[in-house]
C-alpha cells in the first residue's frame, strides 16, 4: 500500500502520512457502498433527517479541532478554517429537512391518478480539490446522503485530513457503516475507477477544466451523470458611479482569499476609465493592508499557497512571454523562508491577449484593465472561456440588472464579492462547469424522476 505524506504549507514540514487507496481496495470501498444503499434508500426519512442533524451536531461540537486541522493541512487562516468547518454544519442542517421534503406530484390526467417519485441513483463518487476541502466535500455528500444515496469521497492528496475527520464524525453521529466512505487516493486510481465502476451511478468532481472534460468523457462511456465545478476567470466590474472606498476595500478580499485559490477569485479586475487612476490609488492603500503570515495568527488575512508546486505556478505568470516580467503596478508583502509564500500582486496587462487575462491563476495575482462604457465591460467579462462568478459595483440598480444579465457567469454580486450560500444554487457557464450544487433543488441533481400512472376506469 503506498501513502502520502501530508505537508503544512506555511512550514514546508510534514504532518503526517496518510494511507492511498490501491485499485482493489477502491473496488471493496464501492462494493460496501452498494450493499449499504439497500438499507440507507429504505431509511425512513424522518430518520434519515434525524442522522443528518446528529451529524451536524458533532461537526458543531468539533469545529475548532476542524478548523486547526485545516489550518495545518491547508494552510487557511484561523477565521477561514472556522467558517468552513461551520459551513459544513449548516450545509448538514439545511439538507437534513430535505428527506421530508423531496416532494413528487400529482399530475391531472384522463382515466386515472399520475403521480411522480424522486428515486436515489445509488452510489455517488464525489471527488473534492485541495482548495476548499471541507465545504466542497460537504456540498456533494450532504443532499446525496438527504436524498437516500450513499457516498465514497476522495479528498485531494495534498488535503485529506479534515475529511478523514468528518468521516470518522459521521460514523460517531449514527450514519451506518459503508453510507459515508472517505477514501483517500490518487486521482488515477480512485477517481477514475469512480468513472468506470458500473455500481458507481454519479461523479461529483470539483477541478480543472481538464481534468474536468476527462471524467466527462470517461462518464458517457456509460452514460453516468456527473456534476462538474471547474475553473474560473472572474471579473470585477468597477462603474464610475460606484462606491470606490468601497469598492477598493473589498477588492483584495474578492481575489486573495485563500491566497487567491479560489474559482471564484475575481482575478480581472475592469474599472471605468474616468475613475481609473482614482481607484488604483486606493486599491494600492487596500492591498498594502493585507497581512499575510502565520494562518493561526487572529489578524492574518492570508496564508501561504497549497505547495512549492502552486507557487512555481503562480510564479511563472508573471515571467510573461520570452522570459520579459509581467508590469507590476504593486505588491503587499509576504514572509520569506520555510513555508510557500507568496505576496498580494497587481499586475497591469500589457494587452488583451495577455495570458494572464484569459488563463486560471489560482494564487495571489490580480489583473486590472481600464473599460470605455457599459458594452465593452460586458464584453471583457465574457471574453473567456470560463464563466463561474463576479462582481458589479454600482449605485445604479439598472445597470446593475442589465449588466448582471450581460456578464455570462452563473454566480453574480452586486456591490459584494460573495458568490456561495448554502441555500442559493452554486455553478459555472462555459468551462467552468456542468450542473447546480447547493440550494433548495440540489436533490434533483442526485434523484431520478419516476413516472407512475394507476388507471381508475372500470
Amino acid at each position: 500500500m503506498s501513502s502520502y505524506t501530508v505537508i503544512n504549507p506555511a512550514t514546508a514540514q510534514p504532518i503526517r502520512d496518510v494511507a492511498l487507496a490501491d485499485l482493489e481496495q477502491t473496488d471493496r470501498a464501492i462494493a460496501r457502498a452498494a450493499a449499504a444503499y439497500e438499507s440507507w434508500r429504505h431509511t425512513a426519512p424522518a430518520d434519515r433527517a434525524l442522522l443528518l442533524r446528529r451529524f451536524a451536531a458533532i461537526v458543531d461540537h468539533e469545529i475548532e479541532e476542524l478548523a486547526l486541522l485545516e489550518v495545518a493541512n491547508a494552510g487557511h487562516t484561523l477565521g477561514n478554517a472556522r467558517w468552513e468547518a461551520g459551513n459544513v454544519r449548516d450545509v448538514l442542517n439545511y439538507y437534513a429537512a430535505a428527506p421530508e421534503r423531496n416532494f413528487g406530484k400529482q399530475i391531472p390526467v384522463a382515466g386515472g391518478v399520475n403521480i411522480t417519485f424522486h428515486e436515489p441513483l445509488g452510489v455517488v463518487g464525489v471527488i473534492v480539490p485541495w482548495n476548499f476541502p471541507m465545504p466542497i466535500a460537504a456540498w456533494g455528500f450532504a443532499p446525496a446522503l438527504a436524498a437516500g444515496n450513499t457516498v465514497v469521497l476522495k479528498p485531494a492528496e495534498l488535503t485529506p485530513l479534515t475529511a478523514l475527520r468528518l468521516g470518522e464524525l459521521a460514523l460517531e453521529a449514527g450514519i451506518p457503516e459503508g453510507v459515508l466512505t472517505i477514501l483517500p487516493g490518487k486521482g488515477s486510481t480512485v477517481g477514475a475507477r469512480f468513472v468506470t465502476h458500473p455500481a458507481v451511478r454519479k461523479v461529483v468532481f470539483t477541478g480543472s477544466t481538464q481534468v474536468g472534460q476527462g471524467i466527462m468523457r470517461g462518464c458517457a462511456e456509460q452514460l453516468k451523470r456527473v456534476t462538474l465545478e471547474l475553473g474560473g476567470k472572474s471579473a470585477n466590474i468597477i462603474f464610475a458611479d460606484a462606491d470606490l472606498e468601497r469598492a477598493a476595500a473589498q477588492a483584495p478580499g474578492g481575489v486573495f482569499d485563500n491566497a487567491g485559490q479560489d474559482c471564484c477569485a475575481r482575478s480581472r479586475i475592469l474599472v471605468q476609465r474616468s475613475v481609473f487612476e482614482t481607484f488604483m490609488e486606493k486599491f494600492e492603500e487596500s492591498v498594502r493592508q493585507v497581512r499575510v503570515g502565520d494562518p493561526l495568527h487572529e489578524d492574518t488575512v492570508m496564508g501561504p499557497l497549497i505547495s512549492a508546486r502552486q507557487r512555481e505556478t503562480v510564479a511563472s505568470f508573471l515571467e510573461g512571454e520570452q522570459g520579459q516580467r509581467a508590469d507590476i503596478a504593486f505588491q503587499g508583502e509576504a514572509p520569506g523562508g520555510e513555508g510557500f509564500w507568496f505576496p498580494p500582486t497587481v499586475v497591469l496587462p500589457r494587452d488583451r491577449a495577455d495570458r494572464i487575462l484569459r488563463e486560471e491563476v489560482f494564487g495571489p495575482v490580480v489583473a486590472v484593465v481600464p473599460f470605455e462604457d457599459e458594452a465593452e465591460a460586458v464584453a471583457l467579462a465574457n471574453d473567456t472561456d470560463y464563466g463561474l462568478s463576479g462582481s458589479i459595483w454600482t449605485r445604479d440598480v439598472g445597470r446593475a440588472l442589465r449588466v448582471s444579465r450581460g456578464v455570462e457567469a452563473g454566480n453574480l454580486s452586486v456591490n459584494s464579492h460573495s458568490s456561495v450560500r448554502y441555500s442559493t444554487p452554486f455553478g459555472g457557464f462555459k468551462k467552468s462547469g456542468l450542473g447546480r450544487e447547493l440550494g433548495p433543488d440540489a436533490l434533483d441533481s442526485f434523484t431520478e424522476v419516476k413516472n407512475v400512472f394507476i388507471g381508475t376506469d372500470d
